[in-house]
């Protein structure tokens, strides 16, 4: 796959273009009730800031999570927004987090944090740095998607950044699920001793639950929604499965 290709097919993400025009409207909005320059320029750098432990602290104690799968209501979700992305990673109709879900989350965190920041310049000023903190969230949600893609597509990057960013977080995927974490920044992973290199022999072993986060043949049987919306249990790698 080349760059130009990779382009293509990430612009053609219903997703990805929910993001961008919803930072346009907060780009509007904040146009309508401007801040001044201090709280914006604090509101957007404490959202792009923010967005990597968000994103950790969701994906290692919600999405890697053991709780989402025992309760009926809650296990379309987990099944829909991870399980299916670890059960085949390749599978790009579920590349991307589902909408229902991602915005509340980017707007919980960051909305608040803005408005915050901007009310000692008044509530005019509130509702702009918010607008501005809330299209930054979506913004660089955008380039987390990106990146994303950049991993689990058919492409080599040639940035050496990048190309470190996809080993980190195929490792992830297809060597151990329980590290590395990260998308764009592994800073929150090493703070947190869940960083790892494979190269380097950290972890020398592979996860026997690296494709189901596991939810096992035993686990489904006193917890069967995700296997009952699934069809079964997946075991071994997407590839293999099938073959006699």
């Amino acid at each position: 796959m080349t760059f130009r290709e990779l382009v293509v097919a990430y612009f053609q993400y219903p997703a990805i273009i929910a993001y961008l025009l919803l930072a346009a409207v907060s780009i509007g909005v904040f146009a309508a009730y401007p801040a001044p320059v201090a709280p914006t320029v604090v509101a957007v750098a404490v959202a792009s800031l923010i967005y990597p432990l968000a994103w950790y602290v969701l994906h290692r104690w919600v999405l890697h999570s053991r709780w989402m799968w025992k309760h009926k209501l809650l296990a379309p979700t987990w099944k829909r927004i991870h399980y299916d992305h670890h059960q085949d990673p390749n599978h790009l109709e579920v590349l991307f987090g589902a909408l229902y879900t991602t915005l509340p989350t980017i707007a919980l965190f960051v909305i608040p944090i803005g408005y915050a920041i901007g009310l000692p310049w008044g509530q005019e000023a509130a509702i702009g740095a918010a607008a501005a903190a809330f299209a930054t969230g979506l913004l660089t949600t955008a380039f987390y998607e990106f990146v994303h893609c950049i991993q689990h597509l058919a492409y080599k990057p040639r940035n050496k950044l990048l190309a470190e960013m996809k080993k980190r977080h195929m490792a992830h995927h297809f060597h151990d699920e329980d590290g590395n974490f990260g998308i764009t920044s592994f800073f929150w992973d090493k703070l947190f001793g869940t960083f790892y290199d494979r190269a380097r022999g950290d972890r020398p072993n592979k996860s026997p639950t690296v494709f189901n986060l596991g939810y096992t043949d035993e686990v489904a049987k006193q917890y069967p929604y995700v296997a009952q919306l699934s069809g079964g249990v997946a075991t071994g790698h997407p590839r293999q499965r099938g073959r006699d």
